[in-house]
């Protein structure tokens, strides 16, 4: 995974929507949906309760 996508993996672990984590960052919306979406491809991960458990899994 890139760090951004880490980055923005840590926000939504942390329990922030997708539009905290876009204003957060200082990316649209889109962005963070598709930086998710890579990661989900990448890891092979569907739900948001195992990208989390991802999260937690490495330490964010």
């Amino acid at each position: 995974m890139t760090p951004r996508e880490l980055e923005t993996l840590g926000h939504i672990a942390s329990g922030h929507t997708y539009l905290q984590t876009a204003r957060q960052m200082g990316l649209s919306r889109h962005t963070v949906d598709a930086y998710l979406r890579r990661i989900r491809t990448k890891m092979n991960i569907h739900t948001t309760a195992e990208l989390t458990r991802l999260a937690i899994t490495i330490g964010l």
